[in-house]
């Protein structure tokens, strides 16, 4: 199916109250046919797809080129989280993205700590900084990091 864009940079996606405002005003504007995505190369690519191919494919090459960064990770967690999800209530992309790559791997944290994953207020841990959208390379353009995606 191809798709028609309708609207361009629509922001941040706010916190669940905003995002479900914001998606019955849409469902109202357009019906129950539409798909928040981006253009990559020309194409509309969903949400989801583009988390796939950009967000998970993003640390999956962060995490081959810097393997200290995910023993690291692996020996220090034993759950992450995202400080500026959690304290706005916006949508977490970086985790369920490195979850997903431990999962693929079969890998599993065995730390002890809550390491955050971001910038957001004060970082619970050096690698927190090293794995934040801040400074994690995307994946097709190394000169943009993901925050910058």
């Amino acid at each position: 199916m191809s798709w028609k864009i309708v609207e361009r940079k629509i922001g941040k996606a706010g916190n669940l109250k905003q995002r479900q405002k914001r998606q019955r005003e849409w469902d109202k504007k357009y019906g129950d046919n539409w798909l928040i995505g981006y253009v990559i190369d020309g194409e509309f690519v969903s949400q989801e797809d583009a988390l796939e191919s950009i967000y998970y494919k993003s640390y999956e090459l962060h995490f081959e080129n810097n393997p200290a960064d995910l023993e690291e990770l692996i020996q220090t967690a034993k759950f992450l989280e995202n400080p500026h999800a959690k304290a706005t209530g916006g949508v977490d992309l970086q985790v369920p993205a490195i979850m997903s790559y431990l999962d693929r791997n079969n890998l599993e944290l065995k730390g002890n700590e809550v390491v955050d994953i971001g910038t957001f207020g004060e970082s619970s841990h050096k690698i927190s900084v090293r794995l934040s959208p801040l400074t994690i390379k995307v994946v097709l353009n190394p000169k943009m990091t993901l925050e910058k995606f």
